[in-house]
């Protein structure tokens, strides 16, 4: 494969991966207008925040689809390609559903950089299409001058199958697949201050599949799930409790950060995704004395292709985690646990 080391793709972006996003409060405002009436085919549309679209295509099959796309959060054009690849692909997963095609969304500034480095992004997209099981065919391109890759991905699922992140109950345990922090990560590694060893386990990371910890949810009584990205651990766990009516207890300790995530955060390499979803998510947590500004920033921050959060009895959790664990590189661990809704929706413990 031909290099392209002098090429620095993070430079040609604003923000890096999901650290691009519109904040959550932000967006809630752009959106507060516009009104949808689902037609009875849609059983997961516009209102819900849940990561993707259901519609019903026979008695009982859904068609369940999704859109992701972001600026580099990688230098290199084929790990890039991976990486948005199999972060569109999340939320097909983190549904219960199986993907069965997908479709390209392509920006990249034609005239600025040389065609290589967008057949390697795209070829890295279509090689981990591949390793989900499905081909991408076709899509849309357009000359921008800030690089921008992912997909539109296409997936089915039994209804009685599909998994919402509305469903937590009370009495749940919280797991988490994937470590967080690659959103303080690409900062970093934007301004150059990254040792390679953490950019390579963030990476490969980054490009694992959410295909087996999806699979395993369906051997086990799951009630309800979501993947980790744009709004971090703490805005994706607020969402979860909004669309269950239910609260959550955090434990810091047990969270899996990647190595050198809080040595990065105290030296201020903190994407500005990160800090708008810390102010958005500050109004519905309440942080133990112990969390440090930086800490609660970590636990905001902005993640690209991160893992799944599920929530499932705790006798079940054990049981998913050793099955999980005996398959994967990465381990998932329990975060936490679902309690009834008070007036704080996160706590951290």
């Amino acid at each position: 494969m031909k290099s392209f080391n002098k090429i620095k793709l993070t430079q040609y972006s604003h923000g890096a991966g999901w650290a691009c996003k519109i904040g959550p409060k932000d967006l809630a405002q752009v959106l507060s207008n516009l009104k949808n009436e689902n037609s009875e085919k849609v059983i997961v549309g516009f209102d819900e925040n849940d990561d993707a679209a259901a519609v019903r295509i026979s008695n009982d099959k859904l068609l369940v689809q999704s859109v992701d796309f972001f600026t580099p959060i990688v230098d290199d054009p084929y790990t890039f390609g991976q990486i948005a690849a199999a972060n569109a692909l999340s939320d097909i997963y983190a549904m219960g559903a199986t993907p069965t095609f997908a479709l390209n969304i392509f920006g990249f500034p034609i005239n600025d950089l040389p065609k290589e480095v967008a057949g390697q992004i795209l070829k890295g997209g279509s090689d981990k299409a591949s390793e989900a099981g499905i081909q991408i065919l076709g899509g849309h391109s357009i000359d921008d001058k800030e690089p921008k890759y992912g997909l539109i991905v296409n997936g089915e699922v039994n209804e009685d199958k599909l998994i919402r992140n509305s469903g937590a109950n009370a009495g749940d345990v919280l797991i988490l697949t994937k470590p967080i922090g690659t959103g303080i990560i690409s900062t970093a590694l934007k301004n150059g201050q990254v040792q390679i060893d953490v950019e390579t386990t963030a990476a490969e990371s980054m490009k694992t599949l959410n295909k087996d910890a999806a699979n395993i949810m369906h051997e086990h009584k799951v009630n309800a799930a979501t993947d980790i990205t744009g709004f971090g651990l703490l805005g994706h766990l607020i969402e979860m409790c909004k669309s269950s009516n239910v609260s959550m207890d955090l434990d810091f300790e047990s969270i899996p950060f990647f190595p050198g995530v809080e040595e990065l955060a105290n030296n201020g390499f903190i994407p500005s995704g990160t800090k708008r979803n810390h102010d958005y998510v500050s109004n519905y947590c309440e942080y133990n004395d112990s969390i440090s500004i930086t800490q609660q920033m970590m636990l905001s921050d902005a993640q690209t292709s991160g893992g799944l959060l599920i929530s499932l009895p705790s006798d079940q959790a054990n049981n998913y985690i050793k099955t999980y664990n005996s398959s994967s590189n990465i381990n998932a661990h329990i975060v936490g646990n679902v309690t009834v809704q008070s007036s704080k929706l996160v706590k951290t413990i």
